[in-house]
């Protein structure tokens, strides 16, 4: 099982640069940028609602699904 976070596809299609997002979401520029690399393990759902409602989207539209070949 693997979930990918497409926050860069998203920040993309809104046309908002990283910082402007950190802004709008409260969070450091570092955390953020973990968090659209896949560095991170896991998120908060406020901090999830927070990068929603910045991007007008929903949270399908931020995580994406695969299985694993196995």
């Amino acid at each position: 099982m693997a979930i990918t976070i497409r926050l860069d596809r998203m920040m993309a299609d809104r046309k908002m640069s990283l910082n402007e997002l950190a802004d709008k979401v409260g969070l450091s520029n570092v955390n953020l940028s973990n968090l659209k690399t896949g560095k991170m393990k896991g998120i908060r759902f406020e901090t999830l609602n927070s990068i929603c409602k910045a991007l007008n989207c929903q949270p399908g539209d931020l995580l994406e699904y695969t299985e694993d070949d196995d």
